[in-house]
Parts: structure tokens; sequence; C-alpha cells
């Protein structure tokens, strides 16, 4: 039986996810970095993407993440996202409906034009849509 650490992966509105985890998988700011058993202590921000999570019988949940943190405490790692769903429950036409937006919003600046929130809301829908990419391709392995 492989050893496991608990996992919290916490929204603005909900707790999306509480159980023990062989391994957590999330992009964080300097790279992709995996959490399990043991890891030493750590705090970092998060970008927006996926993360995964090795269920303690296995399994594997994606979960979507606008950004956010990640600690890492002995015995527990946390995710603290101002959004965090599941990725099951995301709508792949919104989201590219949402990437397509951000684009023509950024190619056709006028007036009081956002840069920084058009440009961030490009990567949120681009994450999601890679988000979905990963649950499909697991899904085909499986």
């Amino acid at each position: 039986m492989a050893m496991t650490i608990h996992c919290d992966i916490v929204s603005a509105e909900e707790e999306i996810f509480s159980g023990l985890v062989e391994m957590l998988v999330a992009n964080g700011e300097l790279g992709e970095l995996g959490v399990g058993y043991g890891h030493a202590p750590l705090l970092t921000s998060l970008v927006p993407g996926a993360v995964r999570v090795i269920t303690q019988g296995g399994e594997e949940e994606i979960f979507y993440v606008s950004g956010g943190f990640l600690e890492v405490q002995p015995g527990v790692v946390s995710i603290l996202a101002d959004t965090a769903l599941r990725a099951q429950d995301m709508d792949e036409a919104a989201a590219e409906e949402a990437r397509k937006e951000a684009e023509d919003a950024l190619t056709n600046q006028s007036g009081e034009f956002d840069y920084g929130r058009a440009s961030a809301r490009l990567a949120e829908a681009a994450a999601q849509l890679a988000t979905l990419r990963k649950l499909k391709n697991r899904a085909g392995r499986g």
C-alpha cells in the first residue's frame, strides 16, 4: 500500500476535494510540481491549469484551478484557489467561446482597453481547454 498525504482543494465558494492522496501534480509559477508523502514544507503560487490527484485507491482525478496557492505541511497539502472545478464539470463550448472573445478583445483594441485583463482571460480560457484535453486523453487510455 502506497504512503498517502491528506489533500484539500478549496475555492472561494466551496471545498472541492478532501481526502487521502498518493500524489498531487499542479502548475506552480516555476513549472509543474508533484507532491507526495514526505514532501518538504512548501508555499508556492499556482498558475491557471490542471491539478491531477492520484487518490489512495490509485484513481486519478483532474481539477481546474484559476490560480491560487499550494501549501505543503507535514501530512497535508492544501490548494487555495479563487476558482476550482472538477474537470468533468467544465463546459468545453463555454471555455472555447471565452478564448475566442479574449482573442478578439486583444485583436480589436479600442477605447479604454485593459490589456492585462484581456490577456488574463485568454490564459484562463486556454488553461481550461488544456485541462479538458487532459481529461479526454485520460478517458481515451482507460
